[in-house]
């Protein structure tokens, strides 16, 4: 049993919980997903089954779209509506003040990450320096905002100002601190209030289903799904293939999928040694 679930993760349970629950419905221990979802967040979440779980890591480096909520006047401490709230003020603000600040974002930038997160520092998560109540810090990453809007008027939740913006980030970005940094330069206070995935690489939140709806049958082929050139190979290049060895690099791209009968052999890549060659990068062995 391999290939790519596409869940739409409901709020109030953690991505490694549907890890869980998919693992148990379809009763196999590989499955792993490609990019954490908060708790609090909903949507798009990708999952990798059996064999396809060595491809995580070209799933997870695709851009995210989401739409996010925000909370003006409320700072908590997890920079979410599920944290301590550490202050409350008024807030007066204009739509375009807003969209101009939403605006100046696009691009690149380096973001702190959260101190509530699972990002290692000195071999510890950081949520747990949070919890000790200890001070460390924060790492920063460069990241970028490909596409950032405000999303219809200005409206009010518990008397508190929110907007909704939609934005398309790279891999790492937290959408948490893009909102902290937003408030930041609007010189508010302000705290995620929702969050929800629309989009992952192609993968599109109409595409997937409830974790009620998982059986074998929605697996998706990895071949299918993955946008890497794919090479039908005879049964010389098969076995070559599957012993791993170098190959000469006729295909113009830095990654290439090789199947036989339709069934995926491998990954291979360009290898840097010698760009006239390419070697394995991820073996399959045979799968659909």
């Amino acid at each position: 049993m391999n290939g790519i679930l596409l869940i739409d993760k409901p709020s109030c349970i953690t991505s490694r919980d549907v890890v869980n629950q998919v693992s148990k419905k379809l009763d196999i221990k590989k499955v792993g997903h490609t990019g954490t979802l908060d708790p609090i967040a909903t949507g798009v979440l990708v999952l990798c089954v059996g064999e396809a779980t060595k491809a995580v890591e070209l799933l997870t480096a695709m851009d995210k779209e989401y739409i996010a909520e925000v909370m003006l006047g409320v700072e908590t401490d997890t920079l979410d509506i599920t944290g301590k709230v550490l202050n409350e003020e008024k807030v007066d603000l204009e739509k375009n003040t807003i969209i101009n600040v939403l605006n100046s974002f696009k691009g690149r930038y380096y973001q702190e990450v959260p101190i509530y997160s699972a990002v290692k520092v000195k071999g510890k998560k950081l949520y747990e320096y949070a919890r000790n109540g200890e001070n460390i810090e924060l790492p920063k990453r460069l990241v970028s905002i490909n596409s950032i809007e405000l999303i219809d008027d200005l409206y009010l939740v518990d008397n508190h100002l929110c907007f909704k913006f939609k934005c398309s980030v790279s891999k790492g970005t937290y959408i948490r601190s893009l909102i902290k940094d937003i408030c930041d330069c609007l010189n508010i206070k302000g705290t995620m209030l929702n969050l929800r995935r629309i989009k992952q690489g192609k993968f599109s939140i109409d595409n997937c289903i409830n974790i009620n709806e998982v059986d074998c049958s929605k697996l998706l082929s990895l071949v299918d799904v993955l946008d890497i050139p794919k090479i039908e190979v005879n049964e010389f290049l098969k076995h070559k293939i599957i012993n791993g060895q170098i190959l000469e690099n006729r295909y113009e791209s830095d990654k290439v999928m090789f199947t036989y009968n339709g069934d995926l052999l491998a990954i291979y890549q360009a290898y840097s040694k010698d760009n006239s060659k390419i070697k394995p990068y991820k073996m399959f062995g045979g799968i659909k």
